[in-house]
């Protein structure tokens, strides 16, 4: 961690040398339930008072990001590696620069976004104006998640910001040298009364979450993201929840199996396999499985070298309870065609390839968060997509084919949050396509315009003029049946009517 000393955002703009977190040095504790109430209070008052309404404000916010993220890089760096054994190259790629291009996209967008938007009017409307107000929501709850967790907690935060709202941020305790870095560094950063990172545990979210907030934005598995939208049903408060699921994907027998294998091994290992979009299994075409197979070999051995364990490329899972968990699916399913070399006290489990594995294996009945790749045998296309469509709706759905009408029929005949063909991972990066679940995998999407929508409310407006009170008297009673027959005729004059609201 860098060693210097940066005064808070608040103390810089209230002309104050000194604040309760202003060096950088201090221990980093557990925020206790009281503290809660006691943020999301401070944050609600400033909201109301309108400080992040102003566009000047949000872009200035925006721009702090980017900032803290380039001056920290090394800090971010450092404590991936603690966390996830995570390699340098992996935590600019993956987790900053992402965070990056989203805040400057914001940045470059956020005038467009902001501006109300014009609807069609019809003919009672000719002089007045429809249109929609994008309003920020208020004070939102954002939780992210150990496999990402910069890149979970921080590309939300950038919606959240350029949408105008105030908003806590929880980062998993499972990855606590990130979570305490973004605890000590976001003060220094951002509004000091907008902004709070909290640092909670999963038991404790359900509670933080009953405080009441405007928005929740959960990335996690599935079972804890039940109990928060449980939370948040009893205060009617509304949620985005991006879950973990078993992403299939498909390999057809016409494609170019060495390029085919490196792009699976490179989406499944990466971070050691800790991800909530990269393939969780294989279908492979039975006349391709061995040709696929060895290829995958190859490319670990190319990306890895003979001993993973000796790669600087190579992650770490994030703590024991998860390695063991990997480990037990692991060897109590399929055959081991690639690795399975296992070291608890490194937390080391080997990129692993599994053949001969079924459906009721242990490893196909739960979600994997680690270098294992199940590869099942199917004899067409139309067995993967029946085998897909068995299954809870994932986040991910991947198809590596040259025919185009195999591409067509898995991306229109399964459900996903996302679809990708020829590659993996990458639609879910791109900033100008919404991600989100489906069905069992969340509800919900962000990144770029679609983060902004998801923490604002879209408010219909309809600023009218007193003019036409010649018409419009029509509507009101006592009824007659003249005026009825009036009414009813112009609301069939044209085949686009829209209604009764050309009368009225």
């Amino acid at each position: 961690m860098s060693g210097k000393t940066r005064v808070c955002y608040s103390c810089q703009r209230n002309g104050r040398l000194t604040c309760r977190r202003t060096r950088l040095g201090e221990p980093c504790l557990k925020t206790y339930p009281l503290e809660y109430e006691g943020l999301l209070r401070r944050a609600r008052v400033t909201f109301q008072a309108g400080h992040t309404l102003k566009e000047s404000f949000r872009v200035a916010q925006l721009e702090a990001v980017v900032q803290m993220l380039e001056e920290h890089e090394s800090d971010f760096v450092d404590a991936l590696g603690k966390d996830l054994h995570k390699p340098r190259f992996e935590a600019v790629v993956s987790e900053l620069v992402l965070v990056k291009n989203e805040a400057l996209y914001a940045i470059n967008n956020l005038k467009k976004w902001m501006q109300p938007q014009h609807v069609e009017r019809n003919l009672s409307t000719t002089l007045d104006e429809c249109l929609m107000v994008s309003q920020p929501l208020g004070v939102v709850f954002i939780v992210g998640t150990w496999c990402s967790p910069v890149e979970t907690c921080l590309v939300p935060l950038v919606g959240a910001i350029a949408a105008g709202n105030c908003a806590l941020i929880s980062p998993s305790e499972c990855t606590a040298h990130t979570a305490e870095l973004l605890h000590r560094l976001i003060p220094f950063y951002l509004d000091n009364e907008c902004f709070h990172v909290i640092l909670a545990g999963t038991r404790d979210f359900p509670e933080v979450v009953e405080l009441k907030f405007d928005h929740v934005f959960f990335t996690g598995n599935r079972s804890e993201g039940t109990r928060i939208a449980q939370a948040a049903a009893r205060t009617l408060t509304p949620v985005t929840l991006i879950l973990g699921g078993k992403n299939p994907c498909y390999v057809d027998q016409d494609c170019d199996i060495a390029t085919t294998a490196q792009r699976i091994a490179w989406a499944r290992f990466h971070n050691a396999g800790q991800s909530l979009v990269a393939p969780f299994y294989i279908l492979c075409h039975t006349t391709v499985t061995a040709r696929l197979v060895q290829a995958l070999k190859c490319c670990l051995t190319q990306f890895y070298g003979s001993d993973p364990r000796e790669s600087s490329s190579y992650g770490r899972m994030v703590n024991l309870d998860i390695f063991n968990r990997t480990k037990n699916m692991l060897w109590r399913s399929g055959k081991v065609a690639v690795g399975g070399q296992v070291i608890e006290a490194e937390k080391y489990i080997a990129p692993t390839v599994l053949t001969e594995v079924t459906e009721s294996d242990p490893i196909m009945q739960q979600d994997i968060f680690g270098p294992v790749l199940p590869v099942l045998t199917v004899n067409n296309v139309d067995e993967a997509i029946a085998f897909i469509n068995k299954q809870e709706k994932p986040l991910c759905v991947y198809a590596y084919s040259s025919n185009s009408k195999v591409i067509t029929r898995l991306m229109s005949e399964t459900s996903s949050g996302s679809f990708c063909s020829n590659d993996s991972i990458l639609q879910s990066l791109m900033v100008a396509l919404p991600f989100g679940g489906v069905g069992a995998s969340g509800m919900g999407s962000y990144h770029g315009r679609y983060s902004f929508d998801t923490f604002s409310h879209r408010k219909s407006c309809l600023l009218r003029s007193t003019r036409f009170e010649c018409v419009t008297y029509l509507r009101y009673p006592p009824y007659e049946d003249r005026n009825l027959s009036l009414m009813t005729w112009a609301s069939t004059l044209s085949q686009k009517s829209q209604g009764w609201c050309h009368i009225l």
